[in-house]
């Protein structure tokens, strides 16, 4: 490297001293240096190499450095196909820039070692107790440690002036590239090239700009990689760490994990080496002009997985495809701002011990993946590009389970939204399912026997009523559009717009009539779980159907609301005689028309003259209401 010491520009008064240095320790650093000399004379390179020479020269190195000497290389570069690769913990090749590490190893050899003797400086042992210990010493170097100190690393309000000077122990420059060796063991092993040039090197990842403070996806195009440095509690001898690092690997599933969110995935469903109780993240990114800082970005504790944790393995293959498209150069804020949401949220998923069930981050992912398709949803160019963004895919029941807490404060919107998500799902239900209104999904793919998420061909289709305005606005335009659904289908009025498989609790939609539910909470809600296959959906897997706590069930809502419902069953009423015979109350649109419009007290006395004509007589025959109670009923 350039200020290697070996070329005429560079600082080469510790390479100096180690080779017309007498002490017996220090006889293969003296006869290493003789070799790099030959070396470069052999290649006749007097300055620092360009691309086409460095290649050669590191080959040169490889076959001609002695055995004891190699760890040092393997740990710093790997020769490949494509040329030196260099892992990230070692910057580019043993440097971080100007800084230039095996030179300022040598002089922080210097200040420790008398060079003709080989003895120990009396200096040494202070700063050697501050390094192991934390003990107090005035033994520091006013010398640049690089990436791996940002702390100590001086500039701008470093100090009580307006510009500080980088200072570090000897000892901890020493031991630290002492350590980075262990690593070397894999690097020969398995270092590989994969997909945006990252390298697959032990506990190391692609970087992914989320789960910390200051993230942002921009991030990654300025940051070589980060790494997971594995803790531990337990004693362990230097050969079970060195083999701990060496065999260093994390899969999801039977894949490599790629980046820092498959990495948080390992983690949480103990996807690593047992033994481990927590790892620290390092990102190398750009935070000080060009130079490169090991950023810590937050410890992950290694605990009982997740029962969710295991559910985002199905998840995989679109996650890939979503964010290939959203890091692209064409991708809209919208869409990185969409694949930010899903990943954060996995993230702090990954995070949660398994407490149980209902967790709010649970939700925050549903949530997160129904506004990633809504996103996908809404723009042709995602859904019709060369290589489309397919929908989410179908989510299993286990969704709704994970992700309902009867104790959250947002208990109420989450039923109320799987109610609605699950309309379409019944065997007499007519109109198709509540996902129809919301995206152009392809139905037949939808409804049939094994169902599965795709784009519809066309984006036009009528069924697509919801827009940008409120939820109720949202869903008096979907009722309306199912009532038409209704007349078209040819069954006289006799079957229900809006059955599903999933009901809704009655004390549940008297505080939505009385406006005490968070309208903007209930959509959010639904296009996460409109996701989930509610053609799968039995009544053991809603949680809230099997509770056996109905007391909250007696709360009915207002008068209004039961006559308006009693003419939109999705089944027939049972006889008050006893008998096995129901009466079936024929759909008239009108009523929820007046409704709609706010005109209540014509709703209901429509809704009486209805039930009365099917043999049913209500107790009141006209209800007055204020407009917005009448849109909501």
């Amino acid at each position: 490297n350039g200020g290697s010491g070996f070329f005429p520009k560079d600082n080469t008064q510790a390479i100096n001293a180690f080779a017309d240095s007498e002490g017996e320790r220090f006889a293969p650093y003296r006869s290493l240096i003789a070799i790099c000399r030959t070396v470069l004379e052999t290649l006749n390179l007097t300055e620092k190499p360009d691309t086409d020479a460095k290649a050669r020269l590191l080959q040169v190195c490889r076959n001609l450095f002695p055995d004891d000497a190699l760890e040092w290389l393997d740990a710093a570069y790997v020769l490949t196909s494509d040329g030196a690769k260099y892992p990230p913990l070692l910057g580019t090749g043993g440097n971080d820039g100007r800084l230039e590490f095996s030179n300022n190893y040598m002089q922080r050899l210097t200040e420790l070692f008398d060079m003709n003797s080989g003895c120990i400086l009396s200096t040494a042992v202070p700063a050697l107790k501050e390094a192991l210990f934390g003990d107090c010493s005035e033994s520091r170097s006013k010398a640049a440690i690089g990436q791996f100190d940002p702390g100590n690393a001086g500039g701008a309000n470093s100090s009580g002036g307006y510009d500080g000077s980088p200072t570090m122990n000897v000892w901890d420059f020493i031991l630290m590239l002492e350590g980075a060796i262990a690593f070397a063991g894999s690097s020969v092993r398995k270092l590989e090239q994969s997909s945006g040039g990252s390298l697959a090197y032990p506990f190391c990842v692609r970087s992914a700009g989320i789960g910390y403070g200051s993230s942002d996806l921009s991030d990654e195009g300025s940051t070589r990689s980060e790494m997971w440095m594995p803790l531990w509690t337990r004693p362990a001898t230097f050969d079970s760490v060195s083999h701990l690092l060496s065999e260093g690997r994390v899969d999801i599933g039977h894949r490599r994990a790629r980046n820092g969110v498959d990495f948080a995935r390992a983690v949480a469903s103990v996807g690593v080496d047992r033994g481990l109780n927590s790892f620290q993240r390092f990102g190398f990114q750009q935070r000080n002009g060009l130079a490169y800082f090991a950023v810590p970005l937050g410890r992950f504790e290694v605990t009982s997985p997740s029962a969710m944790v295991s559910l985002i393995g199905s998840l995989d293959n679109w996650l890939d495809r979503f964010r290939r498209t959203a890091t692209g150069k064409t991708a809209t804020t919208r869409t990185v701002a969409a694949l930010r949401q899903v990943e954060s949220a996995i993230i702090d998923v990954c995070q949660q011990s398994d407490t149980g069930s209902g967790n709010r981050t649970n939700i925050d992912l549903l949530m997160a993946l129904g506004n990633a398709e809504a996103t996908i949803a809404g723009s042709p160019r995602l859904r019709q590009a060369d290589y489309p963004v397919p929908p989410v895919p179908l989510l299993s029941a286990d969704w709704l389970r994970q992700c309902y807490d009867a104790h959250s404060a947002n208990a109420t919107e989450f039923r109320l939204a799987a109610a609605l998500a699950s309309v379409g799902f019944r065997r007499n239900s007519v109109g198709g399912p509540m996902r129809l209104h919301l995206e152009p999904i392809d139905v037949e793919q939808l409804t049939k026997k094994f169902p599965r998420a795709a784009w519809a061909e066309h984006a036009n289709d009528p069924a697509i009523v919801w827009s940008g305005g409120s939820l109720v606005r949202n869903l008096i335009a979907v009722l309306q559009r199912r009532l038409i659904d209704v007349a078209k289908s040819g069954t006289d009025g006799f079957q229900s717009p809006v059955s599903g498989c999933c009901l809704a609790r009655l004390d549940d939609i008297a505080g939505f009539i009385d406006g005490k539910t968070d309208d903007r909470l209930i959509e959010s809600i639904l296009r996460g779980v409109m996701l989930i296959d509610w053609s799968k959906v039995a009544w053991k897997d809603i949680p809230w159907m099997n509770s056996g706590d109905k007391a909250d069930w007696q709360i009915v809502p207002s008068a209004a609301w039961c006559m308006l419902k009693l003419c939109l069953l999705p089944h027939g009423i049972p006889s008050a005689d006893g008998s096995q015979n129901t009466i079936d109350v024929k759909l008239q649109p009108q009523i929820f028309r007046r409704a709609a419009s706010g005109q209540l007290w014509e709703a209901t006395q429509l809704a009486a003259r209805r039930l009365i004509a099917s043999g049913l007589r209500p107790a009141v025959e006209m209800i007055h209401a204020s407009s917005d109670i009448a849109a909501r009923t």
